[in-house]
């Protein structure tokens, strides 16, 4: 397949993508434009995504970011495992980059963000791979599992560990229990996302919603973003704290360039579909299998991540999965970007061991 720029955004998005290439000329060392690709699903839907063939009887690894990122989230593990011979497909997930954005929440469904990827991977001629997901990416992956585990050698997850079907989600009830077991509320920030005035908020008072969702003291998440109200309030004042010094400032500029581009119309969606209730309708045809996960799987646990609770996230995963890797990697939610090398060589090893013992 050729590279085309076909796109929902048109040709200013385009234009403006080709203009941010122009200012960012590094961006062409790690994630090069002329590899993106541009797929249509059945659904309508336009999916931009890196792609590079495997070398020798290297399989592919499929990437998948969560929120609020782009595939650009995945640099580090594009170079270190493209020098590695391995295939890789790296798409902007729905409401991001050059994806497509759509603002109705019902579209955000995992099952039909599943059927995409699963399409995308037949137009590219894959007929088994192995996923890597982070945040909602981690997410997708799951259902992914549920839904298509013979189409994949084995999954990953970093931070966000396997997510279950939830044929019923009551979000006061969640927020009472993780505040019992953590001590404060984990995810009253999904409230806010899913307010009408979400999206204007967080373009209004950018800096700040990029410093506390990539601050360099994970701990504020514990205070300022996680429990109902704080993340609102964070951004109305216009707070701001220091950026994670993992992510330099041209990183910054490239990240926040995807991301305002777009808008957060889109993105937030992956919040309004749960808080909807459209996601646990949509898990009641998910088939719920004990154990869920036969494959092999790996978890990259971060110590640090207040939301992601390693301890939360290591119990689930390891009750669903019976093949599985755990590594705890003393970071925060932004794993692969905080401890790059360190994620890179226990994914790439953990890799290793399950392709020499895989069936031929």
């Amino acid at each position: 397949m050729e590279l085309r720029f076909v796109t929902s955004q048109g040709p200013q998005y385009i234009s403006n993508f080709k203009a941010m290439l122009r200012a960012h000329p590094q961006i062409n060392s790690i994630m090069d434009p002329s590899l993106y690709k541009d797929f249509k699903t059945s659904r309508g839907f336009n999916y931009h995504y890196f792609a590079v063939a495997p070398q020798k009887d290297q399989p592919y690894l499929l990437f998948l970011h969560g929120f609020p990122s782009t595939s650009y989230d995945w640099r580090h593990q594009v170079a270190h495992f493209k020098d590695r011979g391995y295939g890789l497909i790296v798409p902007d997930m729905l409401g991001y980059g050059g994806t497509s954005i759509p603002t109705d929440p019902e579209t955000y469904r995992k099952t039909l963000i599943c059927k995409d990827i699963v399409e995308l991977l037949d137009t590219e001629g894959i007929k088994q791979c192995i996923a890597v997901g982070h945040d909602w990416g981690s997410h997708i992956t799951a259902r992914l599992a549920d839904l298509y585990e013979d189409r994949f050698i084995a999954f990953a997850f970093l931070a966000v560990g396997y997510s279950p079907p939830r044929p019923v989600f009551d979000m006061e009830q969640l927020l009472a229990l993780t505040k019992k077991l953590a001590g404060y509320e984990l995810v009253g920030y999904w409230k806010f996302f899913s307010a009408p005035d979400a999206p204007e908020v967080i373009e209004k008072n950018f800096d700040s919603f990029f410093s506390i969702v990539y601050a360099e003291d994970p701990d504020l998440w514990k205070t300022d973003l996680a429990p109902t109200g704080t993340l609102r309030a964070w951004l109305e004042s216009g707070k701001t704290t220091a950026i994670g010094s993992w992510i330099s400032e041209e990183e910054r500029k490239i990240h926040s360039e995807h991301l305002l581009k777009g808008g957060l119309a889109g993105p937030v969606c992956w919040y309004r579909v749960l808080t909807s209730g459209a996601s646990s309708d949509d898990d009641k045809s998910v088939p719920i299998r004990s154990p869920a996960v036969t494959k092999p799987v790996f978890f990259g646990a971060a110590k640090r991540d207040a939301i992601g609770v390693a301890q939360f996230q290591i119990h689930g995963t390891t009750q669903a999965c019976s093949n599985l890797t755990v590594r705890e990697i003393d970071a925060g939610h932004w794993i692969q970007l905080e401890k790059k090398d360190e994620v890179n060589q226990e994914l790439g090893a953990w890799l290793n061991t399950v392709l020499a013992t895989a069936p031929a």
